[in-house]
């Protein structure tokens, strides 16, 4: 990318543009001065472009019409005029010294002068409490299809890689404080590359059988044996000696039914021999902690009970 910051390029883009500009104007003036010949002789007409349809039904070759040339005109002088006030010629910041970013600053600035007080009214309100409230759920609601749709999804079910978040399944604990820390903060998951850590790639399948096996899937009964020991000496030390996770590593629980990348055994293999990363960008400087609380409350009413909801 820093190929193209180079002062080569501002020139290139510049001269570009303008020579575009004024080319469109030539052109357009070109055309324009060109003559209608009209003549009374139909055997020696010369204003047509020689194309013909049914039985003598001519092409003329007219000008643009006067007004639409005009049109053009100041469209050209418009686009010049908008190239001195704004960006558009290479690094020139344009006379007016306008910035998206800046826009966008003011009017978060704006947003913030209108909402403020009211995120700020839930953020000194305890998360369940705010969960139960319609109000800051519909707030919270808006909050996740704009930042967290794309990638859990409209209705927070989740995606292969991204969590479901309906559920009571969480990595990193499903409390509102922690589902809070989750977003403020993001998280890193990181699952290692472990196939030469087990040692052959019969180490790998006999886990993966032993891994499926602690879900109630279909495995080799002989293969298990054989994986629950590697597993002891290799995968406990995160997912521990149960395999039921460790919430403080983000270590999933491997007990359930309940797959972030899929659950067959070409899956899982494929998981232990080359391991996975995942990425939960954090928000905190984008949207701010009281935001983040109503967002985090309305996630965690997700997959709480209504009982949990209605006793606040």
């Amino acid at each position: 990318m820093a190929d193209f910051t180079d002062g080569f390029w501002n020139i290139y883009i510049t001269v570009l543009t303008l020579v575009s500009v004024f080319g469109c104007g030539l052109l357009l003036w070109s055309q324009s001065k060109s003559k209608v010949v009209v003549s009374n002789d139909a055997d020696n007409d010369d204003n047509t472009t020689g194309h013909s349809w049914d039985e003598g039904l001519k092409e003329l070759n007219n000008p643009m019409p006067r007004w639409w040339m005009w049109l053009f005109y100041i469209t050209i002088v418009f686009g010049l005029i908008y190239l001195y006030l704004y960006p558009g010629l290479g690094t020139f910041e344009g006379k007016l010294g306008w910035k998206s970013d800046g826009q966008y600053q003011r009017e978060m600035a704006k947003a913030d002068a209108d909402y403020g007080p009211l995120f700020n009214k839930y953020l000194q309100q305890d998360m369940k409490l705010v969960a139960a409230d319609p109000q800051a759920r519909m707030i919270g609601e808006r909050l996740f299809m704009t930042y967290c749709a794309q990638c859990h999804g409209s209705d927070a079910g989740g995606n292969k890689g991204f969590p479901n978040l309906t559920d009571k399944d969480w990595l990193y604990g499903g409390t509102p404080e922690a589902i809070k820390t989750s977003i403020l903060g993001g998280r890193r998951g990181n699952m290692p590359p472990m196939a030469a850590a087990l040692g052959s790639d019969k180490d790998v399948e006999n886990v993966a059988h032993y891994v499926r096996s602690l879900s109630g899937m279909a495995t080799d009964p002989i293969k298990v044996v054989f994986g629950k020991a590697k597993f002891a000496s290799t995968c406990a030390a995160c997912h521990g000696p149960g395999a039921t996770g460790n919430q403080a590593l983000g270590a999933p629980n491997l007990t359930d039914k309940v797959w972030l990348h899929g659950g067959s055994a070409e899956t899982v293999m494929e998981t232990i021999r080359r391991g996975r990363v995942s990425t939960m960008p954090e928000f905190k400087g984008f949207l701010g902690e009281a935001k983040v609380h109503v967002l985090g409350a309305y996630v965690w009413s997700l997959s709480a009970d209504k009982k949990e909801l209605t006793q606040y």
